[in-house]
């Protein structure tokens, strides 16, 4: 190939033959380069697999890819960003790597001047293919170390913030405004199931203010005094106020009144241990009554 132009004694300087002349060294050029650029292809190709694997990604026209806004926000987004200074770091560490490279080699190409045509192809092809092979492992390097960081990017990805540890929860175990709601709507329709029940109680026991607890007894349909209502505080006292509303008659027990709202719920007969000190607050109501009578 050198032969070529160093026969050229008689080359003419006219429009005909530059353009050969360009022709010829523009394919000389590229045939020298070949397999630096095979190389770099296969080793960029490589590294791209090796992270990635095989993609196959279906070929689809999305109009909001034509939305300038929406391009200039991936323009200047942290992702664009990083891939800019990523391409600029590869730029400049491969540029380094070949510039020491030849640095290194300038003796040798020095040479290439006073070598015959056979001498020179020789040390041309082994600068190139070492050239070749600098490069090729700087961006095996680089290829691993963009390996290396796509994966910690990819697992700090998968990693959940706060904010959506706490949407997590609120799904798993609910919104707890909602469930407080909730809650506040079962204390309301409870507290009005109990004062709808209250005209039916045969007594009012109370500690006198702080507790209330209503009974009802039904002979011949319960077997012992039910539970219809009980309260503490605010709703006791509304308990009370809706038992004198309707006549239902109010003692006084501290004892009694506060064995029953801690061991009986709402609906329950009495405990046993319970039976004598109830019996005998029913037997002065029906007293009381009768004695009105």
């Amino acid at each position: 190939m050198l032969q070529r132009y160093l026969q050229m004694h008689d080359f003419s300087l006219v429009s005909g033959s530059v353009t050969d002349l360009m022709v010829m060294v523009i394919s000389d050029f590229f045939f020298i380069l070949a397999p630096l650029f095979l190389v770099v292809m296969v080793t960029a190709v490589g590294s791209n697999f090796l992270q990635v694997g095989f993609l196959s990604v279906p070929v689809t026209l999305q109009l909001s890819r034509l939305n300038p806004v929406s391009g200039l926000q991936r323009m200047f987004s942290k992702h664009a960003l990083v891939e800019l200074i990523k391409a600029l770091i590869k730029v400049v560490l491969v540029g380094l790597a070949a510039w020491q490279f030849i640095r290194a080699n300038l003796e040798k190409l020095f040479l290439v001047l006073y070598q015959d045509a056979p001498g020179m192809w020789e040390t041309v092809r082994s600068l190139a293919l070492g050239l070749a092979l600098r490069i090729a492992l700087t961006f095996l390097a680089l290829a691993l170390a963009d390996y290396f960081y796509q994966r910690y990017e990819y697992n700090k990805s998968l990693r959940m913030s706060r904010q959506e540890i706490k949407e997590e929860l609120k799904q798993l175990e609910g919104d707890p405004q909602l469930k407080a709601r909730i809650r506040e709507t079962q204390r309301k329709l409870a507290l009005q199931k109990m004062l709808q029940d209250i005209p039916s109680a045969a007594v009012l026991i109370t500690n006198p203010t702080r507790l209330a607890v209503a009974l009802r007894y039904r002979e011949g349909e319960d077997t012992a005094p039910v539970v219809v209502a009980k309260g503490a505080g605010y709703i006791a006292k509304r308990i009370r106020e809706r038992a004198e509303e309707h006549g239902v008659p109010v003692i006084q027990n501290k004892e009694v009144a506060r064995l029953l709202y801690e061991q009986v719920e709402l609906g329950e007969i009495i405990p046993v241990e319970l039976y004598q000190a109830v019996a005998e607050i029913l037997a002065l109501v029906y007293q009381a009554r009768h004695g009105q009578l």
